[in-house]
């Protein structure tokens, strides 16, 4: 039995999702409160939940602060289902960055109906919230007297890396990226993220590395310390002409359930006709990615996937594994020195 908690001020939204989760047999909510300072009393009478479901904007303690509390003291899965994660939100890359594991934006209005009508989509994002694996996320701090107009990109890259996410990836992706060494080989990434939360995504990682982080352009070239991040809500490949790889941009449905997709780029990835690419994928929900990364390998190119331990969801890293797909499962700290290392 999931025992779920609800943190939201108004008592329309608790309500509504009470009532959208109470007829399913594995789940069942413990209890719910107007703001954390509340809540911590009814965690007495009821004990400890398996997931919160959490909104941002409330009286005595405010969401992001709690999920802060949260995550020193006893890291817990986190719904957050708020007004404030709008497009481009920042307040939405804090709550990702916390380890949410999923945002929902909540409407000004019409917010019975809202709930109906995603029902099955809040009941899949508790289920997976359950099997989630937490860690603590301190604080990173912006790097010192690093401004973006001292940041160089390199030379054309002749080789380049490529990372495939979902659940709990932003809190991995921005561990590597402010870990790795400057002058790196070029990255593409493709975070499973909405449209507007990526451009976000890609300036909050500015202010934390010294490489030049860019969310996807069409046509925008390859080159050395640059990190190029698919832009939500559209598919992100990666293309060849002579010795220079650039991005270019697609516009057709979901594939393995997301836009952008991670096996669209790894699959782009696979018709270059080159074997100097490194290829991981990280800690997710589903099986994206996973025969897009098989292709790579058989193609002689090196792939590795996150390992189990690290993982918040070992969902597509245990997929890629059991297909075959992948050379060896690492640690963070071993994707981190594979990237620091590689030549292509």
């Amino acid at each position: 039995m999931i025992k779920v908690f609800v943190i939201d001020d108004s008592l329309m939204v608790r309500n509504s999702i009470i009532k959208i989760l109470k007829d399913v047999p594995d789940i069942k909510v413990i209890g719910e409160a107007v703001n954390p300072v509340d809540a911590m009393e009814v965690f007495k009478k009821v004990g400890f939940p398996d997931v919160f479901i959490l909104d941002i904007e409330m009286p005595k303690m405010d969401g992001l602060t709690f999920f802060k509390k949260l995550n020193e003291q006893n890291p817990t899965p986190v719904i957050i289902c708020s007004t404030l994660v709008s497009l481009g939100s920042s307040t939405a890359i804090d709550a990702l960055r916390l380890g949410a594991i999923e945002i929902i934006q909540k409407p000004q209005i019409g917010v019975k109906d809202f709930f109906l009508e995603q029902k099955e989509e809040f009941i899949r994002a508790v289920k997976t919230a359950s099997r989630a694996n937490i860690k603590y996320k301190p604080k990173v701090e912006k790097i010192s007297n690093i401004s973006q107009d001292d940041v160089c990109e390199g030379a054309i890259s002749k080789s380049f890396i490529a990372i495939g996410a979902s659940t709990g990836g932003v809190q991995v992706i921005e561990d590597i990226l402010t870990t790795i060494t400057p002058n790196h080989k070029a990255i593409v990434i493709t975070q499973h993220m909405p449209e507007g939360f990526t451009s976000s995504f890609a300036n909050r990682l500015n202010n934390l590395t010294k490489s030049k982080i860019v969310e996807a352009k069409d046509g925008e070239v390859l080159t050395n310390n640059k990190v190029i991040i698919a832009k939500g809500g559209t598919h992100m490949e990666v293309v060849q002409k002579d010795d220079t790889f650039s991005i270019r941009l697609r516009d057709f449905p979901k594939v393995n359930s997301h836009k952008p997709s991670i096996n669209v780029l790894f699959n782009s990835i696979s018709k270059i006709s080159t074997q100097n690419i490194m290829a991981f994928i990280l800690t997710g929900m589903g099986d994206d990615g996973a025969t897009g990364l098989k292709k790579l390998k058989e193609n002689g190119n090196e792939t590795y996937s996150q390992d189990e331990k690290s993982c918040a969801v070992y969902g597509m890293p245990n997929i890629a594994t059991q297909i075959g797909a992948v050379k060896e499962q690492l640690t963070i700290e071993q994707i981190i020195e594979k990237i620091n290392n590689f030549k292509g």
